[in-house]
């Protein structure tokens, strides 16, 4: 088999880690703290890359996704909780594409946020009929992540990060409430909760005589895939570090979109617009697809990609319609993702960790060890997230 088979799932679930909900957070950490979190978006995407090979190593081993491993092992009971939590979670990022679909044609033809989001609802169903043939869909998410990358990685070209001060962002430092809501919203954003029951189900037709050899395929798809979107979230980061410190205003989108055209020019502030409408784009297939293998595989039941994508417009229709702010709405989404993640990472690594699951390739001890070490780290950091809502 080759690499493509497996590089095109990793691009598609790679598309998670770019939606607009990461321009907000990482612009935001970077013009507030400079270079302090860069080293919650490289461990964050180190344990991006770990959860993803464990969900597609699931689906190739068992030839069935999380989701349907969770449905044949839950009461009926249980099924519908954890599909309400997990449909909630996927709609959080729904809500995110929408408004940064928006917000970026508010920025490139100056829409009103709620025609924007109307636009932007009838494109992503159009690019629905190309989930009907993989092949042409997954060429299509290539195409959409490399403006992704170009537009959100133009202004770093401009003007460069500094290096030594990259380097100092790289040790683990946190600095008071906001800084823990914003790397736990960085987190959410980088470890997603509906990639990883998504991963799973979009390999699990992959059989193969020897799966030792699809695994290892598998593994240099989601290093090569998720460094993509890893470098597209530092490099946010980075640009507003080094480029939009102390600027006013930067906490919102459409301030740092101004503020990167005023200090480095309006063809990279437009090339950053288009980046933003394509990641919004790119993700509501993400979002669709994950949701539908959510209902799928919990559920045993199927709802037209159409129909769930019209339905799922209708909370960012109302929170754009009643004035809530765009950019504190895409944060707040990614701490919600956030919160979803131990419920997608605790039962994938039982899983995978069960010989009567896997066989000879279920988990080792180090790999449970370090599964244990992310869950207890994320878990704290929610903890953490919510005590400071509340205070």
């Amino acid at each position: 088999m080759s690499l493509w088979a497996t590089l095109g799932p990793a691009l598609v679930a790679s598309i998670a880690y770019v939606d607009p909900g990461n321009v907000a957070a990482n612009i935001s950490a970077g013009a507030q703290f400079g270079y302090q979190l860069t080293w919650v978006l490289v461990v964050a995407n180190l344990m991006a890359m770990f959860i993803q090979y464990q969900s597609a190593k699931l689906g190739i081993v068992t030839g069935a996704s999380l989701t349907e491993v969770l449905g044949d092992r839950l009461p009926r009971v249980g099924r519908y909780a954890f599909w309400a939590q997990a449909e909630f979670v996927a709609a959080a990022t729904d809500l995110a594409e929408i408004i940064g679909g928006a917000i970026a044609l508010q920025l490139l033809f100056d829409l009103p946020l709620l025609l924007g989001a109307v636009i932007t609802g009838a494109i992503s169903l159009g690019l629905l009929v190309f989930q009907r043939g993989r092949s042409l869909f997954e060429k299509t998410v290539v195409g959409l992540l490399i403006l992704i990358s170009a537009g959100f990685l133009a202004g770093l070209f401009v003007n460069p990060p500094d290096a030594s001060d990259t380097a100092a962002g790289l040790i683990p430092q946190l600095h008071g409430r906001e800084s823990i809501v914003l790397a736990a919203s960085m987190l959410g954003a980088t470890v997603m909760p509906h990639a990883i029951y998504l991963h799973s189900a979009l390999v699990k037709g992959h059989g193969s005589d020897n799966i030792d050899h699809l695994l290892a395929h598998t593994r240099h798809s989601i290093i090569i895939a998720l460094s993509v979107a890893g470098a597209v979230n530092v490099g946010l980061l980075l640009l507003a570090a080094e480029s939009l410190p102390d600027v006013p205003g930067t906490d919102t989108i459409a301030g740092a979109h101004g503020a990167i055209a005023a200090h480095l020019g309006d063809v990279v502030g437009v090339l950053f617009a288009l980046g933003l409408f394509a990641s919004g784009l790119a993700s509501t297939s993400v979002g669709t697809l994950a949701g539908s293998e959510i209902m799928s595989g919990l559920l045993g039941a199927h709802i037209p990609v159409v129909v769930r994508r019209t339905a799922t417009l209708v909370p960012a229709f109302i929170i754009i319609a009643v004035g809530v702010e765009p950019s504190t709405a895409l944060i707040i989404s990614q701490a919600v993702l956030s919160l979803g993640i131990p419920f997608a990472l605790v039962p994938l690594m039982r899983f995978v960790s069960a010989p009567a699951i896997m066989g000879r390739w279920a988990a080792g001890r180090c790999s449970r060890a370090v599964a244990v070490v992310l869950s207890a780290a994320v878990i704290t950091l929610n903890l953490a997230l919510v005590a400071t809502a509340f205070n």
